[in-house]
């Protein structure tokens, strides 16, 4: 495995994200050591936000600091391929099954407990595996924009055609397509820290393949983890609250589907975050962060 790690100085000039970086590494499958990135702020109960495609933990920056604020420790890693964090340079490199066992590494080794967990996107296929695989490590759990699909249900056509452009275009470029998913318009500063992990086409091999890694078919290779990892969902009880937004055309009526078979979502004050893209951590930052401190209070009582 060939594997490429973006100069610092690419991140130099990068405003609003004032975090000093953290770095673990994860491999122990045999494939080769890599660099896991993550930041780890303020003290307290922990939290752990998870970004997905083809965003990384500068996505963050504005949930971080009222989090920090309200009392808790926050961290916010890169997946591998993303970020600081190292990137494989083939595609062949990354399979979801690679994903969830570098993240479940990575976590072994930061050794946190009773976590509160947001994930949004991609932040979901993996991060929700790791709750199913270790529940008693978790105390609640924020899903935002994101699911756990299976490959038994039909996906929007707007994941379709989203994973054609992701494999197949010529120019993919990853600061546009963050503004693009947003509902507010980034500026030029914004997008520049969306595409500062990407020196060039090189280091995109984990953001071109990530779209076609999610399970669209039943016999999928990870479709059976899959279902393992929802039966164990579906037997947790602790708070678990959706956040959708309601401008996202990919995972729109997904919070329906937790709602409806995770017994922790009960009573809970759900939201539907208004005005919000898909990269809803761009749009509404104090609304996202108010959930996890909501959900936080009702595990503190």
């Amino acid at each position: 495995m060939h594997v490429l790690r973006t100069p610092d100085d690419a991140f130099s000039s990068i405003r609003n994200y004032p975090f000093s970086p953290h770095y673990l590494e994860v491999g122990s499958d045999g494939n080769g050591a890599l660099r896991v990135h993550y930041v780890d702020e303020g003290s307290g109960p922990v939290v752990i936000l998870m970004h997905g495609e083809p965003s990384w933990s500068y996505l963050y920056r504005n949930v971080i600091p009222p989090l920090v604020e309200a009392g808790f420790r926050v961290i916010a890693p890169d997946l591998i391929g993303f970020g600081k964090s190292d990137k494989p340079s083939e595609t062949t490199d990354y399979t979801y099954a690679r994903h969830v066992s570098w993240m479940q590494e990575w976590l072994d080794a930061v050794d946190v407990n009773d976590i509160t967990l947001f994930v949004q996107d991609w932040g979901g296929l993996i991060g929700l595996r790791l709750v199913a695989a270790d529940p008693d490590r978790f105390v609640a759990v924020v899903t935002a924009n994101t699911g756990l699909p299976t490959g038994d249900q039909q996906m929007p056509e707007a994941f379709l055609h989203w994973r054609d452009f992701a494999r197949n275009a010529t120019t993919f470029d990853v600061g546009r397509v963050i503004d693009n998913g947003t509902a507010s318009v980034l500026g030029s500063e914004t997008v520049a820290g969306y595409d500062a992990p990407f020196p060039d086409d090189s280091f995109k091999a984990g953001v071109r393949i990530f779209p076609a890694l999610v399970p669209v078919t039943p016999d999928d290779p990870e479709a059976g983890a899959q279902r393992i990892a929802w039966q164990e969902l579906m037997q947790w009880r602790k708070p678990w609250l959706t956040a959708f937004s309601d401008l996202d055309p990919i995972t729109g009526g997904g919070d329906r589907v937790f709602q409806k078979l995770i017994p922790g979502t009960a009573d809970m004050p759900h939201r539907t975050i208004e005005g919000g893209g898909h990269f809803l951590q761009e749009d509404k930052p104090e609304e996202v962060a108010q959930s996890i401190i909501d959900i936080h209070a009702l595990v503190a009582s």
